[in-house]
């Protein structure tokens, strides 16, 4: 198993710290008025098997918490739709361990954009697909974003957005349809890596689980499976 950084480990500690739990075989719910009431919900499945729940208290009244003995996590997710909740995809969380290298050669073909580049970024976003652009979520406005050029053209991009309250950097890649499977995605998810571990925040990578090549990028590039992760979507 992999030697994640202890923020990391740290964070979902934290985030499943409950005012009162129970657990069940190897599911574990917890209850916290903690959790932001945008997102009430949440499940983390750790790559052991063992399955974290933690929903807020008016959560768990609806739940009926005390009769949930033999409970699965599917099981849960189904009384969370019961009662009205929207459950996201489920998206696999990926990180670099404490030790993981720094970046390869190939880092070299990306770098950091600039207020110059807003021009050949529009072009690069509006020539993605829509579908393509909202998998991805990558911004020019974002608080990083490094690309890769073939020549003048930006081919591949990725973006970052910081968590509140937390260490991580979440990472977004796009890359063109013509430029996939030439390294354009995995020099600049190797470049922006190291700069947000140099401002301090841990690089994460989510994708949905159903999305075999952007696993494989993952793993190209370094990161180790943490856990798959449903929330709910946000509330008004």
């Amino acid at each position: 198993m992999a030697d994640f950084p202890l923020s990391v480990l740290d964070y979902w500690y934290r985030t499943f710290v409950a005012d009162r739990a129970s657990t069940c075989g190897t599911l574990s719910l917890a209850v916290s008025a903690r959790l932001n009431p945008k997102r009430p919900a949440m499940i983390l499945t750790r790559q052991g098997g063992s399955v974290q729940a933690v929903v807020r208290p008016e959560i768990a009244d609806h739940l009926g918490t005390g009769k949930w003995a033999g409970w699965l996590a599917e099981d849960l997710m189904r009384r969370w739709e019961a009662i009205g909740l929207t459950l996201h995809d489920a998206d696999y969380l990926f990180y670099l361990p404490s030790d993981a290298r720094k970046a390869s050669d190939s880092a070299a073909k990306a770098r950091r954009l600039t207020k110059a580049d807003r021009t050949a970024f529009e072009m690069f976003y509006h020539a993605a697909s829509e579908q393509d652009r909202d998998d991805a979520w990558v911004e020019f406005d974002h608080w990083a974003v490094f690309g890769c050029f073939d020549g003048d053209k930006l081919v591949t991009a990725a973006s970052i957005t910081l968590w509140d309250d937390s260490p991580f950097a979440d990472l977004g890649v796009l890359t063109l349809p013509d430029a996939r499977g030439k390294g354009f995605a995995r020099a600049v998810v190797q470049a922006i890596s190291p700069y947000a571990r140099e401002q301090g925040y841990e690089p994460q990578y989510r994708c949905q689980i159903d999305n075999a090549a952007s696993v494989a990028l993952a793993r190209s590039c370094g990161f180790s499976l943490f856990g798959q992760w449903v929330v709910t979507a946000d509330t008004p």
